[in-house]
């Protein structure tokens, strides 16, 4: 879990302009965790203002606009009221999550930007003209199926050698390669699955006695 791999200090110190934290928020909240880390689970102004330059009505003003912002709470634990800064951090690991998301999705686009640039420029050597739009939105196609640029450019010269320059003829050599390639880790296709799949019941419904004996005459 998130929560557990990184420290909740770090995405604060990186976040809490973001989440438009000032400073002396900052510091409190800093100081709250402490206090709930030293075995404090009850946190007020008065208790913060021992271990802090703010004088406690600064403080009382600084929790409250903290709970305001959903930053920090009181809650209910057994019979005892204890302080905790729990909604803070939620909030600064879904911000990681995004940040991870985002980063993730940027990484992705780049290398699907740079596998279809090599893609159609191999493309236009190897058939020696410029793609069509039509053709340019099935390379697309395939590197969204997961096929590598690699895969698509070897399907194509496997094409050539054949003497056919239609993407089509491509399409089907990458369609077979997947086939085999099914085949030699599961030993089996989808498509040849379900053929088997709807034998057997082919066969199931032929065994079934539809006509009574006693109607046969």
């Amino acid at each position: 879990m998130i929560s557990e791999a990184i420290d909740f200090r770090y995405l604060l110190l990186e976040n809490y302009k973001r989440l438009k934290i000032k400073e002396n928020e900052l510091a409190t909240i800093f100081m709250i965790d402490h206090l709930i880390s030293q075995g404090n689970p009850f946190i007020t102004a008065d208790l913060l203002s021992l271990k802090m330059v703010l004088d406690v009505k600064e403080i009382d003003s600084i929790l409250a606009k903290l709970i305001t912002k959903g930053l920090f709470e009181y809650k209910t634990v057994g019979k005892q009221t204890v302080a905790s800064l729990e909604p803070l951090k939620q909030k600064l690991y879904r911000e990681f999550q995004l940040y991870l998301s985002k980063e993730e999705e940027e990484k992705t686009s780049k290398r699907i930007s740079e596998e279809l640039d090599n893609v159609y420029a191999n493309f236009e050597k190897l058939l020696n003209r410029t793609l069509s739009p039509v053709e340019v939105s099935k390379i697309h196609e395939w590197i969204s199926y997961g096929y590598s640029d690699k895969t698509i450019i070897d399907a194509l010269k496997e094409a050539l050698a054949r003497g056919k320059k239609s993407l089509r003829s491509v399409d089907k050599i990458l369609l077979s390669w997947s086939q085999r390639d099914d085949l030699e880790n599961e030993g089996h296709t989808p498509l040849s699955n379900e053929w088997d799949k709807n034998l057997e019941e082919t066969i199931r419904i032929a065994k079934i006695p539809w006509v009574k004996k006693d109607d046969d005459n």
